[in-house]
């Protein structure tokens, strides 16, 4: 079985989604617009899904939130940072295997969208038995799915339209594959 690296190309578009993922959230911060109802940060981990692969998405997921919090407390470091991290992982992973086995942009973003939330549920649970005991990880994913309704009704507006437009545009396509 051939192992595929990680490009040049890759690496940088992944930087980019990175900065995006950090640069976003605080346009949203400053609009008064909170990051718990958008999700202004999920928006690139998860278009890196879906461009870049499962491994870039991935990676992608974990770092962006580790990288903004340490750089702007959003999200705070604990509790919500790794459990974040865990769950943009699981975005960034899953959008882009479903992707590429089925090159259907809805199932994709709506599986990596229930699964990002179990990433999540299990990072609240890691949470709870170790640094945040005052967690209770099925109230926090909960929570955190009702207050983020409008922000999961843009990823399923916005999302398959930008990657419809960027997969269709055979230049980028090309760009990004290479």
């Amino acid at each position: 079985m051939k192992q595929k690296t990680i490009g040049t190309k890759q690496l940088i578009l992944s930087g980019l989604f990175i900065a995006f993922g950090i640069i976003l959230p605080m346009c949203f911060h400053l609009l008064n617009m909170g990051g718990p109802v958008f999700l202004p940060m999920h928006i690139p981990v998860l278009i890196a899904g879906f461009l870049l692969g499962p491994v870039c998405g991935a990676i992608v997921g974990v770092i962006t939130p580790i990288l903004s919090g340490l750089l702007t407390s959003m999200p705070p470091i604990l509790p919500t940072m790794p459990i974040m991290a865990l769950e943009l992982c699981g975005y960034g992973l899953i959008s882009g295997i479903v992707f590429s086995k089925t090159n259907k942009i809805y199932v994709s973003l709506i599986s990596a969208m229930v699964v990002g939330r179990i990433f999540a549920l299990v990072g609240a649970f890691i949470a709870s038995v170790t640094f945040a005991p005052d967690i209770n990880p099925m109230m926090y994913i909960v929570t955190a799915i009702t207050t983020a309704v409008p922000g999961m009704v843009i990823q399923l507006i916005f999302i398959p339209i930008l990657i419809k437009f960027l997969v269709s545009n055979s230049e980028i396509s090309k760009s990004l594959a290479s």
